[in-house]
């Protein structure tokens, strides 16, 4: 016997353990937003992750790793990241923004058996850097959501 086997204790719960209900999908980050807006509307125009890395003057690897969501980009990296998609931050919060409450009012529908919680698609529109700005908007049964400041 090893002595990780000797050293383990009984653990009894102090309250019982609840019924196992069926999962909702997790609480989105905001980092996974935000880095989903990024990707979408750097791929919406067409450009490398290189390309959008010099242009905001962050190195690709990070820009890569913001856009997966998997670190907390400072407000001065984001506003370069959407500068450098012609973008604000104001944009790339507020589509972030939108897709949040998409996925709240996603998670508080009824689900019925066999449904799927993912029915919403995004489409991106833009014209690049020099045009308008981009704009990511459902598509699908849920219609769009407009979001007032």
């Amino acid at each position: 016997m090893s002595i990780r086997v000797t050293n383990q204790a009984d653990v009894i719960p102090l309250r019982p353990l609840p019924a196992v209900a069926p999962a909702l999908p997790r609480e989105p980050l905001w980092r996974d937003l935000v880095g989903e807006v990024l990707r979408r509307e750097r791929q919406a125009q067409g450009r490398t992750l290189k390309d959008v890395a010099e242009a905001a003057r962050i190195s690709m690897p990070y820009l890569s790793e913001v856009e997966r969501g998997l670190k907390e980009a400072s407000s001065e990296v984001l506003a370069a990241a959407a500068q450098a998609l012609g973008l604000n931050l104001a944009d790339v919060l507020a589509l972030a923004g939108e897709r949040l409450v998409s996925l709240a009012a996603a998670r508080s529908r009824p689900r019925s058996p066999g449904s799927s919680a993912v029915g919403v698609h995004w489409t991106v529109r833009s014209t690049g850097p020099a045009g308008p700005v981009g704009a990511m908007r459902p598509s699908g049964p849920m219609g769009g959501v407009l979001l007032a400041a």
